[in-house]
């Protein structure tokens, strides 16, 4: 009886944290449907049992990353065949990871990262589930704190891993490997062993095999303590970010898809290189790179820097980011009776005599004399090796030289438009006409064009 008391309280408590570790953090209400991430591994089985006890809303996804041979297959049948038991949902999708790692130049672990959150995210849209769920526990936090201090990081990478992050949940950071180990032990819940868990040749193992345990020598209390200095500096972050917040309002600003850094503004502010990285760091670039930009700041426009996703430029008093996309070769057509273009650009188009007729002074309004237009008009980008002749000027002018002149930044230049009229470049979009198209004193009908919007 004392062994079954014993049994049942350990059960429950177990439990009752899981419980108030989801509460506190306000991870999910408990009608919402919950997608949890399973490989098979003791983390994620303990994860499955107590969603099972607690009676949540979950359906179990696994991903074969086709990595182990056998064992990987192995894996999924296990997790298949234990949501069949249980009565769950299961999902599950194979992907050739070692291909998809070497056709987009990153690591096998990054790519098996990429491939099972994209596929996780699907199954939310097309399934409706509120919430991924991981088995992310305390020894996951404290690994991942100190592989962030050994690549550089800021706050941010020495409070690790969030309870919730968007609609990323992780239910399991209230415990630790052993104690999770236990509990599985303890009532008996199947679990599959991953050979590559042991392997020193990954990073993390080899702090987790090889430097955590001395730590634990000196200090057996080491993981506890560890755990609550990373509370302790999330409360830190909060007071931290908050005023980082506040020097981004002044620095940055955006125009569409693309980002600019006031520089003289930043350079105004106490401490510029802490509020640099942290706005570098949101769009992905690593610490390498962002001394490389900080010390390059002073420096001639030109200079460019690339994170997974995004283009960095220096300009002329200002950093300009831009997300990487690939180059356009689509061509739009206005055709002779359009009064309105919708893409790329939002154009209103009219047809009117020239009687008294005053130009107007606005670049994103251009006035044509209708009868020098060969129809359809043509918007597309600009190539290299363009001539047109700038209104006011005599003669033809390269188009990268007019960008030059004008002061274009390398982005200006490659989100620039240009309609043509025939084989002729007609006007810069929102710059510059060509003089051939001029409105004369023989003009009888004008083509006025107005840019309403950039995409």
């Amino acid at each position: 009886m004392l062994i079954f008391a014993g049994w049942y309280r350990n059960k429950i408590k177990m439990q009752t944290e899981f419980l108030n570790f989801i509460s506190k953090n306000n991870l999910f209400g408990p009608s919402q449907k919950i997608l949890l991430a399973v490989s098979g591994g003791v983390d994620s089985m303990v994860m499955c049992d107590l969603f099972e006890k607690c009676r949540f809303n979950y359906s179990v996804a696994h991903c074969n990353f086709k990595l182990r041979g056998d064992e990987s297959d192995g894996d999924e049948k296990f997790v298949r065949d234990y949501a069949g038991q249980s009565g769950v949902d299961f999902y599950h999708t194979s992907f050739e990871t070692t291909e998809y790692a070497k056709v987009n130049g990153i690591s096998v672990e990054m790519a098996a990262r990429e491939l099972r959150y994209n596929y996780f995210n699907e199954l939310c849209r097309s399934h409706g589930f509120d919430f991924i769920a991981t088995a992310h526990h305390q020894d996951d936090l404290i690994e991942t704190f100190f592989i962030n201090l050994l690549r550089k990081t800021g706050i941010k990478g020495l409070t690790g891993i969030k309870p919730k992050s968007g609609n990323l949940i992780r239910p399991m950071l209230f415990a630790g490997r052993e104690r999770i180990l236990g509990h599985a032990s303890r009532f008996k819940i199947p679990f599959r062993e991953d050979s590559t868990n042991s392997s020193l040749a990954y990073r993390r193992n080899f702090i987790r095999h090889e430097i955590l345990p001395r730590f634990a020598d000196v200090n057996p209390a080491f993981r506890e303590n560890i755990a609550r200095s990373i509370e302790n500096l999330k409360e830190v972050e909060e007071v931290y970010l908050s005023a980082i917040e506040k020097e981004k309002r002044k620095i940055l600003s955006q125009y569409g898809d693309n980002f600019r850094i006031d520089i003289p503004v930043l350079l105004k502010s106490k401490f510029p290189k802490i509020v640099l990285y942290e706005i570098l760091n949101e769009f992905r670039f690593n610490a390498d790179i962002f001394e490389n930009i900080f010390e390059g700041l002073g420096e001639n426009p030109g200079k460019q820097f690339f994170s997974p996703g995004f283009r960095l430029v220096k300009g002329r008093g200002e950093l300009i980011i831009t997300p990487l996309e690939q180059k356009t070769t689509r061509q739009f057509y206005i055709e002779k009776g359009d009064i309105e273009l919708f893409s790329p650009v939002e154009v209103a188009i009219s047809v009117i005599k020239n009687e008294n007729y005053k130009i107007p002074s606005s670049p994103l309004i251009a006035s044509f004399d209708y009868d020098k237009l060969e129809f359809p008009l043509v918007i597309r980008k600009w190539r290299q090796g363009e001539y047109f002749q700038p209104f006011g000027l005599d003669g033809l002018k390269k188009v990268s030289d007019f960008f030059i002149d004008e002061k274009f930044s390398i982005p200006e230049k490659e989100d620039a438009w240009i309609l043509c009229s025939g084989n002729k470049i007609a006007w810069i979009m929102g710059h510059r006409i060509d003089g051939r198209f001029k409105i004369t004193a023989e003009t009888k009908t004008i083509c006025r064009l107005e840019i309403l919007k950039f995409f």
